[in-house]
C-alpha cells in the first residue's frame, strides 16, 4: 500500500507513515480525515492575520496537533505496546516438584553388597585337629567337614583349613606342577591366575589364585562365580593350606589378609 501524504509537513508526514506501516487501509475513514486537515495561510492563526514567528509556529503547528489526533484514534501514533510477558512455566497435574537429595547420614549402618565381609566383623581363634596351629576365623560362620579338612562359610564366602605332613615345604615350581593340574581337573570352571610367594606373620607362604565357578546353590539351583586365594604354609614337616573363596569382585582384601595374618604355629 502506498501511503498519503498531507501538505508538506515533515512531521505529519512521518505520522503517517507510521499508519501505511501499522497496515492502516488507504480508504479507512480516520485516514482519509488528514485530507481535510486546515493549513492556515502563512500570517493567519485562526483566521486572523498575524506577525512575526508567532505566525509561523501557529501555522506549523496546528495541522500536525489536528492530525495526532486522528492518527491517535486509529491507533499508529506514538511508540508501539510493549510485548505482552512470557507465560509462567506450568508443572503437569500431578507431577511433584523434584526432590532435594538428602545428606548422607554418618550414623548410619554399613550396607555391604552380598559378598562382602562386613568391616566390623568379629573373629574368634580356632585350632586345626591335630593341634598344630590355630588361625582365627569370622565368628557366626556355619561349620562343618569336608573329609580331613575344615570349612566356615556364609554367603558366598568360604573359608577351607587343611593340615597335613610334608617333608618339604611348597614352592611355587611344586605348586604349578601338582597343585594346579589337580585343581584343573577337579574344580568346575576353573581359570587359573598367579602364582607367587608371599610374607605374612606366620610366615612365608605360596599364593595361588583362581577362578571358579561355585557350588550350586540347593534351594535355587544356580552357581556364582568365585575368587579364590590358596595358601600353602609349612613348619617343621607339616603343611598349613587356608583356602579362602568369594564371589568375584567382593571386597574382601582386609578380612581375607586378617586371616592369614593371624595363623600361627603351636610348636
Amino acid at each position: 500500500m502506498q501511503p498519503v501524504t498531507v501538505g508538506g509537513n515533515a512531521a505529519l508526514n512521518d505520522l503517517v507513515h507510521r499508519c501505511a506501516a501499522a497496515r492502516i487501509p488507504r480508504d479507512d475513514p480516520r485516514l482519509m480525515a488528514l485530507s481535510s486537515v486546515p493549513h492556515p495561510q502563512p500570517g493567519r492563526v485562526g483566521g486572523v492575520r498575524g506577525t512575526g514567528r508567532a505566525d509561523g509556529l501557529w501555522s506549523g503547528l496546528l495541522p500536525v496537533l489536528v492530525a495526532a489526533g486522528v492518527l491517535a484514534a486509529a491507533g499508529c501514533g506514538g511508540a508501539p505496546a510493549p510485548a505482552p510477558a512470557p507465560p509462567a512455566p506450568v508443572t503437569p497435574a500431578g507431577t511433584a516438584p523434584p526432590a532435594t537429595a538428602a545428606a548422607p547420614d554418618p550414623n548410619a549402618p554399613e550396607v555391604n553388597d552380598p559378598g562382602d565381609i562386613p568391616d566390623n566383623q568379629a573373629f574368634v581363634p580356632f585350632v586345626a585337629p591335630d593341634g598344630t596351629f590355630s588361625v582365627s576365623v569370622p565368628e557366626g560362620w556355619a561349620r562343618s567337614g569336608d573329609g580331613s579338612a575344615t570349612v566356615f562359610t556364609d554367603k558366598f564366602n568360604s573359608i577351607r583349613i587343611e593340615a597335613q605332613a610334608r617333608a618339604t615345604a611348597a614352592d611355587v615350581g611344586s605348586v604349578r606342577a601338582e597343585v594346579v593340574p589337580r585343581l584343573q581337573a577337579s574344580v568346575p570352571g576353573f581359570a587359573l591366575g598367579e602364582v607367587r610367594l608371599v610374607q605374612r606373620r606366620g610366615g612365608s607362604a605360596v599364593l595361588l589364585t583362581y577362578e571358579a565357578d561355585s557350588p550350586p546353590n540347593p534351594v535355587t539351583g544356580k552357581s556364582v562365580r568365585q575368587s579364590v586365594e590358596r595358601y600353602a604354609f609349612w613348619h617343621g614337616g607339616r603343611e598349613a593350606v587356608l583356602t579362602l573363596s568369594g564371589a568375584k569382585g567382593a571386597d574382601n582384601v582386609d578380612p581375607w589378609r586378617t586371616v592369614t595374618d593371624s595363623l600361627h604355629w603351636q610348636a
